[in-house]
């Protein structure tokens, strides 16, 4: 996993290792820009890859897992959208959030699926990792953390 670095007096929230920061990263936060490190950026992109996971080709099950991590992350549904392939029965979706989206792509001949959580503002991607991994009930997950935005 690919961590992002905090400075040592940081403050984080134990449940998302994400900075709490009281005062918000400018005076109307209107672009719900937030700062990171000290650093402005527009929010934390989460890949997330399941290894060894069942009912990938569930599309009831993937929409449920998509409107329970957008509200566990305090973020705001505005459409979700998939899509079925056949034969094999994987799934491509996307939820569109007013914060950005959550993304995935599934092949369940491989028992893999591939979900991009990216969110802006208050809202905490990091909490869809356990809620996915459950859902699909994963053997292995991979996470990669990107910080995006810096330096707009």
């Amino acid at each position: 996993m690919d961590a992002l670095s905090y400075a040592a007096n940081t403050v984080l929230d134990e449940d998302t290792d994400f900075i709490i920061d009281p005062v918000p990263a400018n005076d109307d936060a209107a672009d719900h820009f937030i700062k990171h490190n000290g650093v402005m950026i527009a929010g934390h992109h989460i890949i997330i890859d399941l290894f060894g996971a069942k009912h990938l080709d569930n599309n009831e099950r993937i929409q449920a897992a998509m409107k329970k991590c957008v509200k566990e992350c305090g973020a705001t549904l505005l459409h979700i959208h998939t899509h079925v392939f056949e034969p094999n029965g994987g799934i491509s979706g996307v939820a569109v959030l007013a914060e950005s989206h959550i993304s995935t792509h599934t092949w369940p001949e491989r028992g893999y699926a591939a979900f991009d959580v990216f969110m802006c503002g208050d809202a905490q991607p990091k909490k869809a990792v356990k809620i996915l991994a459950q859902a699909f009930e994963a053997a292995d997950v991979k996470v990669t953390e990107l910080a995006r935005g810096e330096g707009a």
